[in-house]
């Protein structure tokens, strides 16, 4: 692609999110949530395969339809109720309809099933950018009218999304579509908490945006696309694949990495907020996921890949890929739980 034109599509990208961001009024909201899909569909279609055309046009579908409804429910309590501001929310229809509109957008369950599909035919970095920066506005928009909606709608959304994010990625052999559930499963954790403690929820998204980021950047660095090809990354670069486990563990959420930081304040406020149920049930289905962050590190670094090649070694040619941003995302993604007393004493500010 011209390097001018992905620079206006970049800059489109994060104006329609800033928009969203600034926003107060839907239709102003609204304008920023299409600037920022019109801008990233050239992008997901710069490879020209069927594969990739295709995950664009699901994707434009599931984008416009989640549009429309927001522009529906927004017009529906403007009309009803007299008011256009995104906190003045008030008619139980529009704000059931804008909670799904808004879960479609993100990809939650029950309305995830494009997400898979969708992230399955991009190329990595596209990925990572559908996966991390296009989260950041619907999340804007959900914090916001999170108080008007129904706390129990919210707790069902939550735990079925990490029901599904954890079984759906237990048969999976692609990364990219095991990725997309791992990223189901954690907005679920999000949502679960997003009335109770939006603090935690911010908190759970930034540590969700810097561990999918590493493991992105990790793949295309191994240009692994499948656990096969995952398997034989060790031999080119033995410490990049000892990392990549240890991110995908911080995935998982397993101590002593940043990814259990999140679980853990989430688990105790469900406790705090009598919901010891709901508590149990989400550590329960974070067992799912993690045992397919598991049967990753294992084709990681405990398989030799059966290699018929009569060659003893590739090729190892000059390397060429910046590795700067990947190994500062890598070490946030690693090290960030000794900071949790810290990070408790500036929620509870």
């Amino acid at each position: 692609m011209n390097p001018y034109v992905l620079t206006i599509l970049l800059s489109s990208l994060g104006l329609g999110t800033v928009l969203t961001f600034a926003s107060s009024h839907w239709l102003l909201a609204w304008m920023g949530l299409e600037i920022n899909t019109l801008a990233i569909i050239p992008i997901m279609a710069q490879q020209h395969h069927p594969r990739a055309i295709e995950a664009t046009t699901k994707y434009f579908l599931t984008q416009a339809t989640a549009a429309a409804m927001i522009l529906f429910a927004s017009t529906t309590n403007a009309w009803l109720m007299g008011e256009w501001e995104i906190h003045q929310l008030s008619h139980p229809l529009a704000t059931t309809t804008v909670m799904l509109a808004l879960a479609l957008k993100l990809g939650l369950a029950p309305v995830h099933f494009w997400l898979p599909e969708v992230l399955q035919g991009l190329e990595l970095t596209t990925g990572l950018i559908l996966s991390t920066w296009q989260k950041l506005a619907p999340f804007a928009l959900m914090i916001q009218v999170a108080p008007t909606i129904n706390s129990s709608l919210l707790v069902a959304i939550g735990l079925l999304s990490t029901l599904v994010g954890g079984w759906g990625g237990l048969n999976q052999t692609q990364l990219r579509k095991i990725l997309a559930y791992s990223s189901i499963a954690h907005l679920g954790w999000m949502v679960l908490i997003l009335q109770f403690a939006p603090s935690l929820t911010l908190l759970s998204l930034s540590l969700y945006i810097i561990m999918t980021s590493s493991a992105f950047l990790t793949l295309k660095t191994n240009n692994a696309l499948t656990i096969n090809t995952l398997a034989t990354s060790w031999t080119k670069s033995p410490t990049l694949a000892a990392l990549a486990a240890l991110v995908l563990l911080s995935l998982g959420g397993l101590p002593p990495l940043s990814g259990f930081m999140p679980k853990w304040l989430i688990l105790q406020e469900l406790t705090k907020q009598g919901l010891p149920l709901s508590a149990t049930l989400a550590a329960m289905t974070a067992l799912l996921s993690l045992y397919f962050y598991l049967r990753l590190c294992y084709a990681l670094t405990l398989t030799i890949y059966p290699n018929t090649l009569t060659a003893t070694a590739p090729w190892r040619l000059n390397f060429t890929m910046i590795t700067l941003p990947l190994s500062t995302i890598t070490i946030l993604a690693l090290g960030l739980l000794p900071l949790t007393p810290a990070v408790t004493a500036m929620l509870a500010l």
